[in-house]
């Protein structure tokens, strides 16, 4: 797991702003991020849960989706890719509502905006931005609150993964 100090997060009522600094270059932590997610996203956060889970990915172009397979290969789609530009950004919308419900309409979801910016020696300063909470109607500002904490959960393992691929 990263150190505390690895990992910064600033954020407001609708969105919030997660950066790291990967011990590797840009092409890797991209990589890394968008394909190899099963080694580093917490298994507890799918709905499969991590004894049905079977596969979690993404479609490697704009317009893929961000997707997960469970029992008896159930496919859920998360997101959409709007953006696809490796090894510098990558931008998805996050169709998970605050009940972890999927929002099939787009226009309802959140977006999360990554980019990898080298840092010189190998490395990378990635940011990942979570922005439009305010799609979530009522429950927003808590569900950022909530993601804030599941963020920082998930970038820590990022950056293990990162690290041990080096």
């Amino acid at each position: 797991m990263a150190e505390p100090g690895d990992l910064r997060q600033d954020c407001d009522r609708f969105w919030l702003r997660t950066t790291l600094l990967a011990p590797a270059p840009a092409e890797r932590a991209f990589a890394v991020f968008t394909g190899a997610m099963r080694d580093w996203w917490v298994h507890e956060y799918t709905w499969s849960g991590p004894r049905a889970l079977a596969e979690l990915g993404m479609e490697p172009r704009a317009g893929g989706m961000l997707y997960e397979i469970g029992p008896y290969g159930f496919r859920s789609d998360w997101g959409r890719v709007l953006t696809w530009d490796p090894p510098r950004r990558l931008v998805f919308t996050w169709q998970i509502g605050p009940d972890r419900a999927p929002l099939p309409d787009p226009a309802l979801a959140s977006e999360v905006e990554v980019r990898f910016e080298p840092e010189g020696d190998g490395r990378t300063r990635v940011a990942v931005e979570h922005r439009h909470f305010d799609r979530h109607g009522a429950a927003a500002e808590g569900y950022r609150q909530a993601l804030t904490a599941g963020w920082h959960e998930l970038l820590s393992r990022y950056l293990a993964s990162v690290t041990r691929t080096g």
